[in-house]
Formats: structure tokens, C-alpha cells, sequence
């Protein structure tokens, strides 16, 4: 999601809290580009019009699809699952798994597309992106079925109180990571886009309280940071007393 706002014109909506790390032209060719669902925040048309002819492959949830191709997408180079459903690409398995969430990008298409989190493994590594959801007990099946992850990207940010079914809490991510049996606990969905009431650096600040107080391993990297999976790295509070 490259767009300076979420929304479907530019002109209004939730904007950038910072410039994206990298310009969309500055990309290099791209193997793979797995989507949790078509929220606006997660889905751009500018976006994947610029990168419809230079990604390889695309794996997203049912109904997905229909969207990429209207937006430029070639309908051979998705392929769309559902919840437990995997595809394998280049010795790399990815498999859509359930969240609690919701999906639609107008008010008259709530639902009609799927939502997921995923779990992509490379030889003995296993990943688990959490996409949006609220905490349920989807979690812990998850990582009893899959023996548990050397990373978790979690969604930690854009949380209320009024919204427990599709958002968690950092509270609830860190149980949710427990749940999932993961090592490293990688905080996503955050401090990017104004998207609920809370400040942007509140979900940093209650996660690494959260991760530090259980021990937890946590990887908050600087904006335009990368994390290797296996690589030690030294994490660092870098927004305290940013504005």
C-alpha cells in the first residue's frame, strides 16, 4: 500500500503518518505478493497498477481475485484460496488459514470476499502473518497445527474497544502469539495510517512493555529496517520522543 491515504480517492481520507521507505519506482522485480484481504489499507489500486506487470505471482482469498484483475492483475498469475487450502511456488508452501475479520470496499460489498491470515514455510522455516483480526481461539489451532513459528508478523495497531471482534488489543496479540507458539514476535499494522483513537506510538509502547515483561522476543525494526528470519538483530525503542 503505497497511496499517501486509505481510501478511494486521494483528495480525503486516513493519511501517511511518514513517506513509505521506498518509492514504488525503485522495486525491484518482485516473486511473490500474498494479500489478506481487500480493506484499503491492505489493497491499492495504484499500487498494484504499477506492480501488475512486474510481480511474478499473487496468492490471495476467495474473491480476491475479481478485484486484482480489474485492476490490471492477469487472472493466470493469481491464485486464490481458501481457509486450509495451500499452493507451493518456486519450493516455497504457502497456506491461507482463518482470522476474524471482515472484507468489502464499498458500503454495498461487505463480506463478499474472503479474509485471511497465512503461513508460509521455506525448507525448515516457518512464517505466520496474521493479516487483521480479532483474538479467537483460531490461533492456537493454528499453531498446533503447524508445530509453531520462527516469526510471527502480528497485527498490533488500529485497536478499540468498540471493535474487539476484528482488531486486537496488544494485549491479545501477545496471547495470540502465545497461542500461535512463536519465537519472534514482529509487530505489523502499525504507525503507518491513522486508522482508530489511539496515538500512533501507542501500540509500540504497550507491545515492548507487553513482550519485555513475558520475555518475548520482539522485532519493532526502524520503518524501512529488514529482518532476516534466524538473523540476531539488536531491537531498539527508536520512536520514544518522536512526535
Amino acid at each position: 500500500m503505497f497511496s499517501e491515504r486509505v481510501s478511494p480517492v486521494q483528495w480525503a481520507g486516513p493519511k501517511r503518518f511518514h513517506k513509505p521507505p521506498i518509492a514504488l519506482e525503485q522495486l525491484p522485480p518482485i516473486e511473490g505478493v500474498i494479500l489478506s484481504h481487500d480493506h484499503y489499507d491492505h489493497l491499492d489500486v495504484a499500487t498494484i497498477e504499477y506492480l501488475s506487470k512486474t510481480v511474478r505471482h499473487y496468492f490471495v482469498p476467495l474473491g480476491v481475485r475479481t478485484r486484482l484483475v480489474v485492476m490490471g492483475v492477469p487472472a493466470e498469475r493469481v491464485t486464490e484460496l481458501d481457509w486450509w487450502q495451500g499452493a507451493e511456488h518456486d519450493g516455497v508452501k504457502l497456506t491461507a488459514t482463518p482470522a476474524q475479520h471482515f472484507s468489502g470496499r464499498t458500503l454495498g460489498d461487505r463480506d463478499r470476499t474472503l479474509w485471511a491470515s497465512w503461513v508460509v514455510q521455506s525448507g525448515e522455516q516457518r512464517i505466520f502473518y496474521s493479516g487483521d483480526s480479532g483474538y479467537f481461539p483460531g490461533f492456537k489451532q493454528i499453531g498446533d497445527r503447524f508445530g509453531g513459528f520462527d516469526i510471527a508478523l502480528m497485527e498490533n495497531g488500529a485497536y478499540d474497544a468498540m471493535w474487539p471482534a476484528v482488531h486486537m488489543t496488544p494485549e491479545q496479540s501477545v496471547q495470540a502469539f502465545e497461542d500461535l507458539r512463536g519465537k519472534v514476535f514482529f509487530s505489523v499494522h502499525n504507525s503507518t495510517f491513522d486508522l482508530a483513537f489511539h496515538t500512533w506510538h501507542d501500540p509500540l509502547d504497550r507491545i515492548a512493555d507487553l513482550t519485555e515483561a513475558k520475555k518475548i522476543e520482539l522485532a519493532t525494526p526502524v520503518i524501512g529496517e529488514v529482518v532476516t528470519v534466524g538473523a540476531a538483530r539488536t531491537n531498539t525503542r527508536w520512536w520514544t520522543g518522536l512526535r
